[in-house]
């Protein structure tokens, strides 16, 4: 089944001091993980809801209701970006403690199309090659 839906979820400390314009910019611009997905796919972006990301539940519940009632559109034909700034070790912060956690939510909660990350640092990228930054 096609993509026709992309949610990026991101870090609630992080957005605090991060708009989330990499994330954005680059599902825009079909770069990095975006570049595979269709020019006219739909994109929603929201938080984990804060640690330990147990608010990432009530928000997909909404969204699922809300996706199928107004667009007709099933939890499989959507895919779930885990942002940058949850999963890798970045300047931000190191790789969220509730990853995993977070992420049998998002499985418990039917969505089984999940991608760890979104924006690709090559700054980043440049220091795990170098192992200033841990790669998971």
């Amino acid at each position: 089944m096609d993509t026709k839906y992309i949610v990026i979820i991101q870090c609630d400390i992080a957005h605090r001091r991060c708009s989330g314009f990499a994330c954005t910019n680059a599902f825009y611009n079909k770069e990095g993980l975006f570049k595979d997905y269709d020019p006219n796919i739909r994109y929603i972006s929201f938080t984990c809801g804060g640690c330990c990301g147990k608010g990432i539940a009530a928000k997909l519940e909404h969204f699922s209701k809300k996706l199928k009632s107004k667009n007709n559109i099933s939890k499989d034909e959507v895919a779930i970006h885990l942002s940058s700034c949850m999963v890798t070790d970045n300047h931000h912060y190191d790789r969220c403690p509730h990853a995993d956690y977070i992420k049998e939510t998002i499985t418990k909660k039917g969505y089984k199309n999940l991608v760890e990350g979104s924006y690709v640092s090559k700054t980043s990228t440049k220091k795990r090659e170098e192992n200033i930054y841990k790669s998971y």
